[in-house]
């Protein structure tokens, strides 16, 4: 397998485990081994894979109504394979980069925030100091 294409499964479980611990999970073609897998990761990525686990996931079946016709139609989802890719500790992939970005500045947000309000309460405060006097 020359060209094997990675997809970064973007969910909340996939997302903690990358924060937690150096495992990534990516879906792939079902025809790629792990061996093509491991240098796929490395070479993209410029990291040093430990382990690559494999889970090959069958598609659920699913029905749906048409309205035009008045029926239900039977139907598959694609099968697809993910992969539990460990990469060597201290080293990370920035898949979920734009996330933590946006994180960061919600946070450095809410603290600019924090302190105009409290320039303000103080000056409110002072001002009502003033007024009774």
């Amino acid at each position: 397998m020359a060209d094997v294409t990675l997809y970064p499964r973007l969910s909340e479980k996939a997302y903690n485990t990358s924060q937690k611990s150096p495992v990534y999970v990516f879906e792939v073609d079902q025809a790629v081994s792990k061996q093509a897998l491991a240098q796929a990761v490395a070479k993209t990525f410029s990291v040093e894979v430990v382990s690559v686990n494999v889970l090959n996931t069958n598609g659920k079946r699913k029905r749906t109504y048409i309205s035009r016709r008045g029926r239900f139609v039977k139907g598959q989802r694609s099968d697809y394979k993910k992969a539990y890719v460990t990469i060597k500790a201290g080293q990370s992939i920035p898949i979920f980069a734009a996330d933590e970005e946006a994180e960061a500045k919600a946070e450095k947000q809410t603290k600019q925030l924090k302190k105009v309000v409290e320039k303000a309460e103080k000056k409110a405060d002072k001002k009502a100091a003033k007024e009774t006097k």
